[in-house]
């Protein structure tokens, strides 16, 4: 039996998102199959380790008092001698060899490359995208740079750091002038749309501005886009990308902002209470597969294809586009290498259930890790032996 270890919490303002996204889909459909010994692994918000098969159920992080639990508890420690394994030291010293890990981290520390870098160094086999995919993904900035560079369109922009914005502001309104009001500011590496806002003026954009400094160091102002049709595509693969269905959101707020994403208290389309899934996932916020016509469907499809090639995205990702539905003119807007609970609705609805799913991106992970064996990693050299310096003296 395959012992799967689920990352999830960690220093990030995703973090209660990432709770559900472990849970719903991914333990949950592990648990289902009954083949994997599954282990949480669960990072407080400061960064302790902590695993324990009672947070494979999500009730346990509904209690008040559960942050209070595990502080009682020893942290778990990570061994990286012949692969990853999770060690609980003590007098009853345990330890468990993880053969899969799959991270369920969004944001900072878990998206960024961080926790990619380390399962790397680890040697073990990890779930979704590379350091080098994440890294760039969650740079808005860079990811734009990257796909602008391979002929795809994107939104006029600007941007620029907090040193920046203290020391260099005159310029910096003036490249924000140039683009027009309405705009939107955004925090450079955070998802979920936590920290965005649109600003139709400059008193709306100072304001603005403040909010995504507090939560970033770094900040983007983007055009807004006219007569706006968002859409959003899953895909999945390694070298084999495969789409799910191009989804559009129903929300009638300016953008598809956290509580249309993730809250109860959403409005639907109808302007009925919008349904909140298994999974935290509000289930009436979207129109999937997106009613955008044949061609445009096939646009979205090739357009998501290539960013993801592009960015070297492996594993899952999901590529977000801005459509001006009165021109046709189509921007990717950016890309998320872990989708909040692995959008798992639109894979459903595409024909894929939530247990093919995780299985599918186990497979993938193990693929990736057999490929890279292939790679020489290490040069011989006898560079040492003719440096210069002192003799050693026998």
């Amino acid at each position: 039996m395959k012992t799967i270890a689920v990352i999830f919490g960690g220093r990030s303002a995703e973090h209660d998102v990432s709770i559900i996204t472990a849970h719903i889909p991914i333990i949950d459909s592990l648990l289902a199959i009954g083949e994997f010994d599954v282990w949480p692994v669960y990072i407080t918000k400061e960064g302790k380790w902590y695993s324990d098969k009672k947070m494979n159920d999500l009730s346990y992080f509904k209690q008040t008092d559960y942050e209070e639990r595990l502080a009682r508890g020893k942290p778990v420690q990570l061994s990286f001698d012949g692969g990853l394994s999770l060690v609980w030291p003590g007098i009853f010293s345990k330890s468990v060899k993880v053969d899969v890990a799959f991270p369920a981290m969004h944001g900072t520390y878990g998206e960024d490359g961080s926790l990619q870098g380390v399962l790397r160094m680890a040697g073990v086999p990890f779930a979704g995208c590379d350091i080098f995919a994440s890294a760039v993904a969650m740079d808005k900035v860079l990811t734009k740079q990257v796909v602008a560079a391979e002929g795809i369109p994107v939104v006029p922009y600007a941007w620029f750091t907090r040193e920046q914005w203290a020391n260099e502001q005159d310029e910096v309104r003036e490249a924000i002038s140039k683009l027009g009001y309405p705009v939107f500011v955004k925090p450079v590496h955070l998802g979920s749309s936590i920290g965005i806002a649109k600003a139709g003026d400059e008193t709306r954009l100072l304001q603005a501005i403040e909010v995504a400094l507090h939560y970033d160091e770094k900040v983007l102002v983007e055009k807004a886009v006219e007569n706006l049709t968002e859409i959003t595509l899953p895909l999945m693969g390694n070298e084999d990308v495969k789409p799910a269905l191009p989804e559009r959101p129903l929300n009638k707020t300016d953008f598809f902002n956290f509580d249309d994403k993730y809250l109860s208290g959403g409005k639907s389309a109808k302007g009925g209470r919008a349904s909140v899934g298994k999974g935290g996932v509000n289930n009436a916020y979207s129109e999937v597969p997106a009613n955008i016509g044949e061609e445009m469907t096939k646009r979205v499809i090739d357009l998501g294809t290539r960013v993801y090639r592009a960015l070297g995205c492996e594993g899952t990702a999901r590529v977000d586009f801005l459509i001006d539905s009165v021109s046709d003119t189509i921007y990717v807007n950016e890309v998320n290498t872990l989708p909040g609970s692995l959008y798992h609705h639109n894979w459903r609805k595409a024909g894929v259930s939530n247990i093919e799913l995780v299985t599918k991106l186990v497979r993938l992970a193990e693929e990736r890790f057999a490929s890279q064996k292939t790679t020489t990693f290490a040069f011989a050299s006898d560079i040492l032996q003719k440096v210069g310096g002192p003799k050693t003296q026998k």
